[in-house]
């Protein structure tokens, strides 16, 4: 492609800045992305971060953007549903879709970057730096000032418009809200509880010791722990808990002795499997769980911020990376109608946007309950039964809430989540009341979901709640 003048600075090549840095070389823009970090590919920097990641049908449309669906694949292990473990150590596999071709994947967080920046460098007009740390963000000139992370020497880059994509802690966002020279909207809501990385290792033959193709789940109520396959063999373990709260909380478990006791008390079949817990628990850091929300994502013409520096979320929907890749997406379809206008670019991405990103911010944070502990209630289980047939039997007229967020990407976020926590409303209404059960006509039961979600939908908007 013919290469444009124009300057593009990208702030951050993390999933979301790398994507965005190949799209826009593919494009024929002059791309500069700076990154505070060293090149992963070179050195490992997974420690305290999520090191997979769930990727499904919604980030899958930025592969297809930039066409690199084929290579994203083979770094894929899918998951076809949850597995529940109980404190007796008995499983159930309760499946995400009752549609055999809709499941979610396992990716390696850095194998998909390395895969990302590999591509973008392809592309001549694109040029990555590393260890450049963002200091400030002069946004009426559009200028950025950097520190290099090994000379400590500091220097400017100036650009036709600047892209942050440096996540929850971004540069950008930090200069808009200090500077207080446009009327900036910024708010950051933490959970009370917080999570830790641990692992379970292959068996010595390089085999996964429980089973592969799941996202596995003890539920607890107050606290999980969920653990996500590797192409390895090994399980990437995240415990979610508490800091201060509970009989168990990150403030307290302070000794081998203690860790050790909780997990035999409450996961000990996860205990069995994970002889190294105590050294993974001392050696990795313990972060917070925390929500961004801001408006505008734009200062005219000049910056954007995109991704999680524009809406970071929990991770318990598994759509932060793919609500990133998205974004891109949505970028891109707004930069065809409006190519060299950057001001409406920017202005009608955000209003277009925003709503989305908003909706899955807060449904992430109602299945950070879901996972927790509905999915351990009888009522829940039903409620995924009654939803796994409709699935099956009209795969047409019927698609669960999760089904909507995680594979049905040509609609928005925000129309998934009103229809289906309707569709939540009206089967857990009707199975409270006993309307319908499990064992009823399936037919039937459609026909009554159909017309109690409806009636719910038509109270929520005469409410104003659309």
């Amino acid at each position: 492609m013919k290469e444009k003048q124009q300057n593009i600075l990208i702030i951050g090549a993390g999933l979301c800045g790398s994507l965005l840095a190949l799209r826009m070389g593919q494009r024929g823009y002059n791309v500069n992305v700076y990154e505070m970090r060293p090149d992963l590919r070179k050195t490992d920097i997974s420690a305290g971060r999520s090191i997979n990641l769930a990727f499904s049908d919604r980030g899958n449309k930025g592969m297809k953007l930039v066409d690199i669906e084929e290579k994203v694949k083979a770094l894929c292990i899918p998951m076809n549903g949850r597995m529940l473990h109980d404190k007796e150590g008995n499983t159930f596999l309760s499946n995400y879709s009752g549609r055999d071709h809709e499941y979610i994947n396992s990716i390696s967080r850095g194998g998909l970057n390395a895969l990302l920046l590999d591509e973008a460098e392809k592309h001549k007009n694109v040029s990555i730096h590393f260890n450049k740390k963002c200091r400030y963000v002069d946004f009426e000139n559009t200028t950025a000032l950097f520190q290099d992370y090994n000379t400590k020497k500091e220097f400017i880059e100036d650009a036709d418009c600047i892209i942050a994509t440096d996540g929850a802690g971004s540069a950008l966002r930090r200069s808009y809200y200090l500077e207080r020279k446009f009327l900036f909207s910024f708010s950051q809501d933490y959970l009370t509880h917080g999570y830790k990385e641990l692992s379970i290792l292959p068996t010595e033959s390089g085999d996964y010791k429980t089973y592969k193709n799941a996202l596995h789940i003890w539920p607890r109520g107050d606290f999980m722990v969920i653990a996500l396959p590797n192409i390895d063999g090994s399980f990437t373990v995240t415990l979610f808990l508490s800091y201060t709260e509970g009989e168990y909380n990150f403030n307290n478990l302070t000794t081998p002795e203690v860790v050790t006791e909780f997990f035999q008390k409450e996961f000990p079949d996860a205990l069995e499997l994970m002889p190294n817990l105590v050294k993974d628990f001392f050696e990795n850091p313990t972060a917070p769980l925390g929500t961004v929300k801001c408006s505008p994502w734009h200062y005219k013409g000049n910056t954007l911020l995109m991704g999680d520096s524009a809406h970071a979320i929990v991770p318990f929907y598994g759509q932060g990376m793919n609500a990133s890749f998205e974004d891109v997406v949505e970028f891109d379809a707004v930069l065809d109608k409006h190519e060299g206008d950057w001001e409406t670019i920017f202005s009608e991405y955000g209003k277009t946007r925003k709503k989305d990103t908003d909706a899955i911010a807060d449904l992430a944070i109602d299945n950070f309950h879901e996972m927790k502990d509905h999915v351990g209630q009888v009522i829940f289980q039903e409620k995924r039964k009654i939803e796994m047939a409709l699935e099956k039997e009209y795969p047409e007229d019927y698609s669960s809430k999760y089904s909507l967020v995680t594979f049905n990407e040509d609609i928005g976020y925000r129309e998934a989540m009103l229809r289906g926590r309707a569709q939540d409303k009206a089967i857990l209404n009707m199975l409270t009341d006993n309307v319908i059960s499990v064992g009823d006509n399936i037919k039937d039961i459609l026909e009554k979901v159909k017309k109690e979600t409806e009636a719910i939908l038509e109270d929520d908007r005469i409410a104003g709640l659309h």
